[in-house]
Parts: C-alpha cells; structure tokens; sequence
C-alpha cells in the first residue's frame, strides 16, 4: 500500500447555492444547529469580515512533514477551502508565507488548519483567511513520511469529507455535508431575517426578559 493516500477530487459547491448564504451569519446557524462547527481552538489570524463560503479540498499530513501539502496545492481549485488535519501534531507549521502564496495563487479562498501556522504576518499580507491554533516558529520539511488527500479527515473536532460546504466568518467555522446544505440554508435565511427585530423596542424601554419570554419563565417558577 501506497504511504501516500488520494481520493478523488470532490465536486465543488453549486456557486449560485454558495451565493444564497450572503448576509447570513455562523452565529446564527448556531441558534438551530450544534453539529459540524470547528473546536473555537481554531481562531482566525487576521480579522474575517465577511463571510466565506467553499468547498473543503482535505488533506492530512503527519508530525514534521508537508510533503503531501506541497502537493495538494497543485490541485487545488478557485473556491475550495484547503482543510488540514495535522493528526495530532501541535509543533510543527505547515503553513507559512511562501505555501500561503501558493494556495492563494491557485485559487483557495481559506485554509482551515488543526495546528499553528508561521509568518503570519506574511500569510496575512498575502490576503488568504487562514484559521488555526496559533503560531510557531518550528517548521514542518519535506520528510516523505505520507499522508492523505481528499479523504475523510478530522479538523477541531469536526469529521471533514472532500466537498463538504465550508461557511467561515468572525465567530468561527462550520462544516456541512452537501446533502444538509438547502435544509439549512432555508433555515439559516429565515432566522436571519428575524435578527434584531427587537431592537428598536429595546431601545423603546421594553425588557428583553419579556420580548423573549424568560421573564415569564423565572416568575412561574415562584
């Protein structure tokens, strides 16, 4: 068996089904949802102000060695999200400035990484939205130890699947399998269209004990 694994390359998320998450926000998924969203371990180097939608490109790569990262880059696409599981390494940067230019170059909108970065200064010059755990100084090599691409990976807790939608924005980011994406995007357009609906009756004088009913709550229980 080959020490390096490949599946196929996945489908990318329909761009006009992409387009539809516009103006919503992560946090509001998280009203109805609990599933799929990334250990808040992974946190953005830069700011994040817009919402970024993608396809998830997988790969996982092992103690000190990128080799198969290098590599990965050659196939990824304009809109997918290079998502790494570093399989417990949390030493080692894979990513620094100069592979940050490379998978910008190629296309990827984001990269999601279950380890430090370094360079972030350069990454973030660069303009690729990168989260991870944090930075380090100590660099992955090219070690030829193995690795998989587009294959089943895990990433801040989160089982990752090639092709999954990836939604990413300043409060974290979420995986979702493709076959869950138009239920919840119906959901997702709803909800955010209710939010702050009771802000102007706050500021009225009204109590948000009793627009949410909690107050309500907290009396009937005496």
């Amino acid at each position: 068996m080959s020490k390096y694994q490949i599946g196929p390359v996945p489908d990318q998320v329909d761009p006009a089904l992409a387009q539809g998450f516009d103006g919503i926000e992560i946090a509001t998924i998280g009203h109805f949802r609990h599933r799929g969203f990334v250990s808040h371990r992974l946190r953005p180097i830069a700011p994040v102000p817009d919402l970024i939608v993608g396809t998830a490109f997988t790969v996982a790569i092992p103690a000190t060695d990128s080799t198969l990262l290098h590599h990965a880059i050659s196939s990824v696409r304009p809109g997918d999200v290079l998502v790494i599981d570093r399989l417990g390494d949390t030493r080692h940067a894979c990513l620094g400035g100069g592979v940050a230019f490379a998978a910008k170059t190629a296309g990827a909108v984001a990269v999601i990484l279950d380890g430090p970065c370094t360079d972030a200064d350069e990454i973030i010059e660069v303009g690729l939205p990168v989260f991870c755990t944090g930075i380090s100084p100590i660099t992955t090599r090219l070690n030829d130890l193995g690795g998989a691409m587009n294959l089943p990976v895990s990433c801040g807790g989160v089982p990752v699947m090639p092709g999954d939608l990836v939604l990413m924005d300043a409060c974290g980011a979420l995986i979702v399998p493709p076959d869950e994406v138009n239920d919840l995007l119906t959901e997702a357009q709803a909800r955010q269209a209710r939010a702050g609906r009771n802000h102007d009756r706050i500021a009225a004088g009204e109590k948000l004990g009793d627009l949410s009913g909690a107050s309500k709550m907290v009396n009937a229980a005496g």
